[in-house]
């Protein structure tokens, strides 16, 4: 028996990596890089699986929200920003032998309307929502099963 699908809301700069650039990738899936906090790497590495629902959550923006549909394409290897001296996600004390960080493939399914940070602070079924609490700033977030249906059915079809 497979583990039940989860859901998650996972934040990128557009400028580094917008929900047009994913749809724009080969087969639509990009690797997602440069994550460079504990919690969120263990997310990826302990529970994220391949089908998993995400949320592709525009951050650092004009218009900060969720701004597309993706889901989870592939198991964890090790990041090679982490390697790279040139990179901003250069680790130096990370030894290839022992890698500390990983990334996931995640493939784009489609690019919605931006559901603002606004909006979603506006719906009170959502007020448990990670991303809406105060002082998180998390790259990787868990979304409940009904949070995910309340905004896919609410708020992206426009109902």
């Amino acid at each position: 028996m497979s583990p039940a699908r989860r859901y998650w809301l996972m934040k990128s700069e557009p400028e580094e990596c917008s929900i047009d650039d994913a749809l724009a990738a080969p087969e639509a899936t990009v690797p997602w890089t440069g994550v460079r906090n504990y919690q969120a790497r263990n997310f990826m590495r302990d529970q994220m699986q391949v089908g998993d629902g995400v949320l592709f959550y525009h951050s650092s923006c004009a218009e900060p929200g969720i701004a597309g549909l993706a889901r989870v394409a592939s198991g964890t290897r090790p990041d090679p920003t982490q390697f790279d001296a040139a990179s901003p996600y250069y680790d130096p004390k990370s030894p290839p032998a022992a890698p500390r960080w990983l990334l996931l493939d995640v493939q784009a399914l489609r690019k919605t309307r931006v559901i603002s940070l606004a909006e979603l602070r506006a719906q009170p079924e959502l007020a448990d929502m990670t991303v809406l609490q105060r002082g998180n700033r998390l790259s990787i977030t868990e979304v409940t099963p009904a949070q995910w249906q309340f905004i896919e059915s609410r708020l992206l079809s426009g109902a």
